[in-house]
């Protein structure tokens, strides 16, 4: 492996590696099972050899998921799990925001995307200057009153971003005493292809950075890639985060995985997105998520999958081709 990267707001090189085996934000058993995975097939090893030193944070250990999943009333309108999520969503907030006390960079594995709501808040609150990559073939951006399906990994950012709060379950009314949340102009989208009608509407009516694959095909993924930073950090010196759903690489890739959508990323494209991130030094965090070992066809779908999965990772740790 090649080392050139250097991480401006991590120069120890310490990786605190968030596990995040959760479920509850939608229907398919099976992506609780994908941190294990991702550590089974090298995750550790790869953060070693990458020269990082790295501690593991568990902070869902100990708690009854499968028992709260079960829970027929934990709804709110048609939201489901709402307290189940939320109860999730602190720890991984609190895990998170510890790791960026201890300047200590924040690897998060899922687990699916509800996660991605904690991530980036506590993003935001240590580095308000903040901006966000969210790499993924859906916005995530639904709010309690507009999903049609109910599932909560279609609303983390929208819950980040404090949208609709009138509307909220009142299990997450922590997030509304937290100092920051994500503006419009802190967050920029990589690799859209399923995007809901009141979705599309929330981005054009807050004017947020968002690339389909259009745009892809339209200014290659350098040029989307240029324009994403530019969007969120346009001084070119604040530090970035990044929440990397493996459905925005496509299928025939990524196949072990809850919602997959054709017509995305290339592997080569998906991994592009984190080596440029981390050359420019500024790369402060990544989740990983979505990854399902139990579909997929095969076995193979799944040995893609998460080995896609090692590759985001490695990446965005500094390992180049040459």
């Amino acid at each position: 492996m090649t080392i050139q990267s250097q991480y401006k707001f991590f120069p120890e090189r310490k990786v605190t590696v968030i596990r995040a085996p959760f479920n509850g934000g939608q229907g398919k058993l099976g992506v609780e099972l994908g941190p294990d995975r991702l550590v089974e097939y090298g995750l550790l090893s790869d953060i070693k050899e990458l020269g990082w030193k790295y501690e593991i944070s568990d902070p869902l250990k100990g708690t009854d998921w499968e028992e709260m999943r079960h829970d027929s009333s934990d709804m709110f309108d048609n939201c489901k799990r709402p307290h189940m999520v939320s109860e999730c969503c602190k720890k991984i907030y609190q895990a998170s925001s510890e790791a960026r006390r201890t300047k200590s960079f924040p690897l998060t594995i899922g687990g699916d995307h509800s996660i991605g709501m904690s991530t980036i808040l506590a993003f935001i609150n240590a580095h308000p200057d903040g901006g966000i990559i969210w790499v993924d073939a859906h916005a995530d951006i639904n709010t309690p009153s507009s999903t049609d399906s109910g599932n909560l990994h279609g609303c983390p950012v929208a819950f980040a971003m404090g949208l609709d709060e009138e509307h909220w379950p009142s299990d997450f009314e922590w997030i509304k005493q937290l100092k920051h949340l994500v503006k419009p102009n802190q967050i920029a989208y990589i690799g859209l292809r399923d995007v809901d009608k009141g979705e599309k509407k929330i981005l054009k009516d807050l004017g947020i950075a968002a690339f389909s694959m259009y745009h892809i095909d339209k200014y290659g993924i350098n040029g989307v890639v240029k324009r994403a930073i530019k969007a969120i950090n346009p001084t070119g010196e604040g530090p970035i985060h990044v929440s990397y759903d493996v459905d925005g690489i496509d299928p025939q890739y990524v196949a072990a995985t809850g919602t997959p959508v054709r017509g995305g990323l290339t592997l080569r494209e998906g991994l592009f997105i984190v080596e440029e991130l981390a050359a420019t030094g500024l790369l402060a965090g990544l989740d990983i998520v979505e990854v399902n070992p139990s579909l997929g066809a095969s076995e193979m779908h799944m040995v893609d999958t998460v080995n896609a999965g090692l590759s985001i990772s490695r990446c965005a740790l500094g390992e180049t081709i040459l």
